[in-house]
């Protein structure tokens, strides 16, 4: 893939380009105006177009695996939505996605190269220490509380991001009267330039993620995770126009 991309061969057929570009606009990312979204790296590419497509035809949404959706298909589909905590002043976080149905509201953090690339740093202010989330989140303030202290270590998670994103979307649900939850959609690309990822790394960000689940389980946001490439596997073939969608994502973005 070439190391920038023009703006005009960002959005793949079927994506609403105007839409989303206001909505990253909108966002706190400055994925346009840095160049971000051009780089043959982007996350947000991959998502707005894998996702974005859905944005006019919600109810085609197909369900991730390992999501518990008894009242699918959605209702709304949209691309980087602020979940706000209970508060006013400071930064609030901005997923990657944003999924309704009637009874839900599933907030979508994506990721491609950054489990193999970036370093991961713990920021989690006292703020998040405010008595504002309920006690059926919990297992995400033991997590909150264990990174800050080093007793839990993640390499390739960025765990501390997931924390903020659920204590947004508990908020976010009461908001709305629906159930929350966080679904982490990842990448497993297989080379990063001319570079091979190491299958050990993409293996242990498996295993990261798979822990993680585990230690916030029971939590009032129900946390899920999936590959793009299970994601997309799970897709109906017999619908033309989203298998036309699923293979150009494919050839695109290698996922």
């Amino acid at each position: 893939m070439r190391e920038k991309l023009r703006l005009d061969d960002i959005f793949l057929p079927g994506v609403p380009r105007e839409h989303v570009l206001e909505r990253l606009a909108k966002a706190g990312g400055n994925e346009v105006e840095s160049g971000k979204l051009a780089s043959s790296e982007s996350s947000a590419a991959l998502a707005i177009n894998t996702i974005g497509w859905f944005i006019p035809r919600p109810a085609d949404l197909p369900a991730f695996p390992g999501l518990d959706s008894p009242d699918w298909p959605p209702i709304a589909v949209d691309v980087e939505y602020c979940a706000r905590f209970p508060w006013s002043g400071g930064r609030h976080p901005w997923l990657d996605a944003i999924v309704e149905t009637e009874d839900r509201i599933i907030g979508i953090e994506s990721k491609r190269f950054e489990p193999f690339r970036d370093k991961k740093v713990v920021s989690l202010s006292e703020a998040y220490d405010r008595p504002v989330w309920g006690d059926e989140m919990q297992p995400f303030e033991r997590m909150r509380d264990h990174l800050r202290s080093g007793e839990e270590k993640f390499t390739h998670l960025d765990a501390a991001q997931l924390v903020k994103h659920a204590f947004g979307l508990v908020t976010e649900g009461r908001r709305k009267s629906k159930r929350p939850a966080l679904l982490y959609l990842y990448a497993e690309p297989r080379n990063r330039g001319r570079v091979a990822i190491n299958a050990a790394d993409i293996e242990a960000h498996r295993h990261e993620v798979a822990n993680f689940r585990e230690m916030v389980r029971d939590a009032a946001v129900e946390f899920a995770a999936c590959s793009y490439v299970e994601w997309l596997s799970s897709w109906p073939i017999d619908d033309p126009e989203m298998n036309e969608h699923r293979q150009r994502v494919v050839a695109t973005f290698d996922p």
